[in-house]
């Protein structure tokens, strides 16, 4: 069935990075769309971000692309163009490949609630992150100087 009912998936706020880069992100909560609805060839997930949260360190990816749609609520889109504001009805687009470190930030008093596509072989990408010691590929984590960290991505 091509509708999905949203209140059916579960919702977590789980994320593989490393203290103390995950504290950032933990009134960051989601639901993968991609396994109920049968999708193997791109990720979409349903995201509510809580007041202060950011939708995850400022990032971007060497082989995936991106979507974002607002739904509802306002977020700060952060950059390497700067902040922008986000609302309802808004489509943010991060092309593969293109080095600019991205992120949401929520600094509204109420939640903001968005779809997240990403489309690209989660295999072959790998980035980095604008912000912090890290860079990411399929195994996981590293810092820039190629140690590994600990945790793993998650799927």
């Amino acid at each position: 069935m091509p509708k999905l009912d949203c209140a059916a998936i579960p919702q977590t706020n789980a994320t593989g990075y490393p203290p103390p880069f995950d504290a950032a992100v933990e009134g960051r909560w989601y639901r993968r769309l991609g396994p109920p609805a049968g999708l193997t060839l791109m990720g979409a997930s349903h995201v509510t971000l809580l007041p202060g949260a950011f939708s995850s360190q400022r990032h971007w990816h060497r082989g995936q692309d991106e979507v974002v749609v607002m739904l509802t609520g306002e977020a700060v889109l952060i950059d390497d163009d700067g902040e922008t504001p986000v609302g309802p009805g808004d489509i943010l687009a991060f092309p593969a490949g293109e080095a600019n470190g991205h992120h949401l930030h929520n600094r509204s008093d109420s939640p903001c609630v968005f779809v997240a596509i990403s489309a690209g072989g989660r295999e072959d990408d790998s980035g980095e992150y604008s912000d912090i010691d890290m860079v990411f590929d399929a195994e996981g984590y590293a810092h820039k100087d190629g140690t590994r960290y600990e945790t793993q991505r998650l799927p």
